[in-house]
């Protein structure tokens, strides 16, 4: 009995360190060395608990480990530097249903990127947001053409600011009919032709979950059209733990394998104790 006790410690030991280090098993085989912590950072969207004040929100988040907010605007920038907080991402330019693929809103949504690209750089702001728009009628050939041309008016601005700007990817089966930046491949399309380390995507895994799935293998063969993430549970787009049915543990594995060192933001709405459910998705997601 004491020897087999003994005999467990001494392998579980020198499996333990093997793990750390990558060296051989005593009985021949390898194994892996222990993975690296994500290099990306944690967010999370006001809107998903805007009923909790600001300051409270800002200071618990921070608790949390949470280093960004998202689509915060400029006047509440102070209250979350106070905590130490960035706001992750804010207003670009146009709409969700008024956007980049038609080009009678090109000369609107350049003055609104003019206004809030500079502001953001000024504070620290590292991403931007805007969209497509709605399809109307239009082809997903002419929408991809007409968001090039409206990015390539102004990449030239984010680039010289250093702040990124993303085009977030929506689905239009659920929450936002009509809109054209539906399908990743639509969106790496474009941001791949306008060929500017600024122009990126937010991808969305809510959203893309829903309209196509395969989200490990799309975030894999795409990272380098990514700037941004948010996360929310499928269906309902409710908490992502296990009454869902993503597994956000192994998609944060994904990610972090890719080297991506931006944002992860929760964006879903809790439908119990809203910090508690914070929380336990910050704890998920730390890989």
């Amino acid at each position: 009995m004491l020897q087999s006790i003994s005999r467990r410690n001494v392998l579980k030991t020198a499996a333990s360190a093997a793990g750390v280090l990558g060296v051989s098993h005593p009985f021949g085989f390898t194994l892996p060395a222990a993975q690296p912590k994500a290099s990306f950072k944690q967010g999370v969207a006001r809107w998903c608990y805007n009923k909790i004040p600001l300051d409270g929100f800002a200071r618990a988040a921070a608790d949390m480990g949470i280093r960004g907010v998202d689509l915060v605007g400029p006047e509440d920038w102070p209250t979350l530097k106070k905590y130490g907080l960035v706001c992750s991402i804010t207003s670009g330019g146009g709409s969700i249903a008024d956007g980049l693929n038609r080009k009678e809103n090109h000369e609107k949504i350049e003055q609104e990127f003019r206004q809030n690209i500079p502001r953001a750089a000024a504070a620290g702001v590292p991403n931007v947001i805007t969209f497509s728009g709605n399809r109307k009628g239009l082809s997903d050939e002419e929408g991809i053409e007409n968001c090039i041309i409206g990015l390539n008016r102004v990449k030239g601005l984010a680039e010289r600011h250093g702040v990124t700007i993303c085009l977030e990817l929506l689905n239009s089966k659920v929450n936002h009919k009509d809109y054209q930046c539906d399908h990743t491949a639509w969106g790496v399309e474009v941001v791949k032709r306008v060929n500017s380390p600024r122009v990126t995507l937010l991808y969305d895994i809510y959203h893309m979950q829903i309209m196509e799935g395969d989200v490990i293998a799309t975030i894999r063969a795409n990272k380098d059209w990514i700037g941004h993430y948010h996360t929310g549970g499928v269906p309902g787009r409710h908490e992502i733990d296990d009454s869902q049915e993503l597994n956000y543990p192994a998609i944060m594995r994904a990610i972090a394998e890719t080297g991506f060192a931006g944002f992860v933001s929760h964006e879903f709405v809790p439908t119990r104790d809203p910090l508690a459910s914070l929380r336990e998705a910050v704890r998920l997601c730390t890989v």
